[in-house]
């Protein structure tokens, strides 16, 4: 009886195990706790993210309740100061303050309090808050705007002939790929306003690629374009050397028709010869030359390349003529030994 007493009266210790598992469970419900007063604060606040483009317009609602007393807009733009719409339903009064006429009432604000932008741009981004009184209690959420810039989208060859992709003034900055593979790194610049552009220069694997599409990914919308750039090329010296001189015969020398349009026909064929080698560059001053209005410009460089030519010519032999003159003015006079012996003698003083 007394063993079994005993037994009766002693505690067993508590168990390691018990002990962190009844720890993880308060840990439990202290975080469920928590993430559900978040949840709740955050569905009566009402937080939202929205965007817009830019030009377009973006209504922002109130939470719908019935017998509204009262409809407060507080605005906080990143750009100028804040602005408030008002609404009360005692007086059937509407008042603005500070606020754009490109900020207004949606519909009758007894009805519907929503808010309308018109024309959104950049300086519109920022805090809108609506607070609602009513007589089920007060009630109020808060959007952040964001505004959406989509880029400009620009595709052109460069002096290399390389594809240049360019998004110009985006918010926030493009997406810039290729449709084939590249090993290009976009570079961006920022600018005052917020907007960013990127620069992508397309570098191929392999240079048997001619054709390629620039894609441009951006929330306010995609964009492509394709492009065929060309190695850009040079004509060789006697081709324009050819060229300059078609192009005098077709300015200075037009006697005949026939020798016109002879000379005319030449200028065709290289012409064609320039476009189909890629060289544009050629090609166009070829089609200025039909129109002998590039050749004036042309024959006076030369004529000025040659005359200075000349005038260096002309001073380099000036000069060496010179340094020839003043070395055998003061190189000196041999003389034979018997003559520098009198000149000697006669140049000694005499004695007594």
């Amino acid at each position: 009886m007394m063993g079994s007493s005993q037994q009766a009266g002693c505690k067993k210790p508590t168990s390691p195990i018990n002990e962190r598992t009844a720890l993880k469970v308060v840990r439990k419900t202290i975080y469920t706790i928590i993430m559900l007063t978040i949840t709740v604060v955050t569905g009566a606040t009402g937080n939202n993210r929205v965007s817009a483009t830019v030009g377009n317009s973006s209504v922002l609602t109130c939470p719908p309740k019935s017998n509204i007393t009262m409809v407060t807009w507080k605005i906080s733009p990143k750009v100028g100061g804040p602005c408030t719409l008002g609404y009360r339903a005692d007086q059937n009064k509407t008042d603005r303050t500070n606020c754009s006429d490109s900020m207004n009432w949606k519909f009758r604000p007894d009805r519907d309090p929503a808010l309308e932008i018109r024309q959104v741009g950049i300086a519109h981004e920022g805090n809108y808050t609506c607070e609602v009184v009513a007589t089920e209690g007060n009630f109020h959420k808060t959007y952040h705007l964001i505004v959406l810039v989509p880029p400009r989208l620009t595709l052109y060859c460069d002096d290399q002939g390389t594809p240049v992709c360019k998004a110009a003034a985006g918010k926030p900055a493009a997406q810039v790929s290729w449709v084939l593979e590249s090993n290009s790194t976009p570079k961006e610049e920022g600018h005052d306003n917020g907007t960013v552009t990127v620069l992508s220069k397309f570098t191929a694997y392999s240079t048997n690629v001619t054709n390629t599409t620039c894609v441009v990914s951006h929330p306010a919308g995609n964009q492509s374009k394709s492009i065929a750039c060309h190695p850009s090329s040079k004509l060789p010296f006697w081709y324009r050397y050819i060229l300059l001189i078609v192009g005098l015969h077709i300015c200075c020398d037009r006697k005949t028709e026939s020798q016109l349009t002879a000379s005319k026909g030449w200028l065709v064929i290289l012409r064609s010869t320039a476009q189909r080698e890629h060289c544009l560059e050629d090609a166009i001053l070829i089609e200025a030359q039909e129109n002998c209005i590039w050749f004036p410009h042309y024959v006076i460089s030369l004529a000025s390349l040659l005359g200075l030519l000349f005038l260096l010519t002309v001073l380099h032999l000036y000069t060496f003529c010179d340094s020839r003159t003043m070395r055998n003015q003061y190189k000196p006079r041999h003389f034979p030994s018997a003559e520098l012996s009198g000149l000697i003698s006669n140049s000694a003083p005499k004695q007594r």
